[in-house]
């Protein structure tokens, strides 16, 4: 079965960083483009960002451009997503996600928080 298993969230002062990871297992990672979403309180589920499965194609949400970073790992089933300059309205529960067969799979999610 699909399983997704995100890491690396935390509590960092506006300005600083952060590295999510996110260990994928029940699937051929390397043939899906995986994303990540975060969802802030009181705030809908947004996309962050997605990396293509070929060639590595990436795509973000406008407000992070030039502050985060996606990445795959296709030897080691991980997505990571780099995060810097990292602002208060960056505060979410960040997901990873996959749509096989046609159903989007979801982690469990990891909280960063930014604050001074």
């Amino acid at each position: 079965q699909v399983q997704l298993v995100e890491s690396g969230g935390g509590l960092v002062q506006p300005g600083g960083s952060l590295k999510l990871s996110c260990a994928a297992s029940g699937f051929t990672f390397s043939s899906y483009s995986m994303s990540w979403y975060r969802q802030a309180p009181g705030k809908e589920r947004e996309l962050v960002a997605t990396i293509r499965s070929a060639g590595g194609l990436t795509s973000y949400v406008d407000s992070v451009k030039g502050r985060f970073t996606i990445s795959r790992d296709n030897t080691r089933n991980t997505v990571y997503l780099r995060l810097n300059s990292l602002k208060p309205e960056d505060t979410a529960v960040y997901y990873c996600n996959v749509r096989f067969q046609n159903v989007d799979y979801w982690g469990q999610g990891t909280q960063v928080t930014v604050s001074s």
